[in-house]
């Protein structure tokens, strides 16, 4: 495999250094962040059993009735 050099900013070497484990190259922090992975469903179902489906769930009632209520108001209903 060939090799590439590239530029960076000081503000872009020094995020990637910080992403940079002991004993991995830039290139191995590269592929890791940001290569290869086509699995679109790798993280899917993470945040499972967290409360989000309940809280959306709610936070949209709300809106709804926020909603109704002001358009009624509106509407002089």
């Amino acid at each position: 495999m060939g090799t590439k050099n590239i530029s960076l900013t000081e503000e872009a070497y020094e995020t990637l250094k910080a992403r940079k484990r002991p004993n991995e190259s830039f290139t191995d922090v590269v592929l890791r962040e940001f290569g290869g992975e086509k699995d679109v469903w790798k993280g899917f179902g993470k945040l499972e059993g967290m409360g989000l489906r309940e809280a959306f769930e709610e936070q949209r009632a709300e809106f709804d009735r926020d909603f109704d209520e002001k358009q009624d108001e509106l509407l002089g209903q």
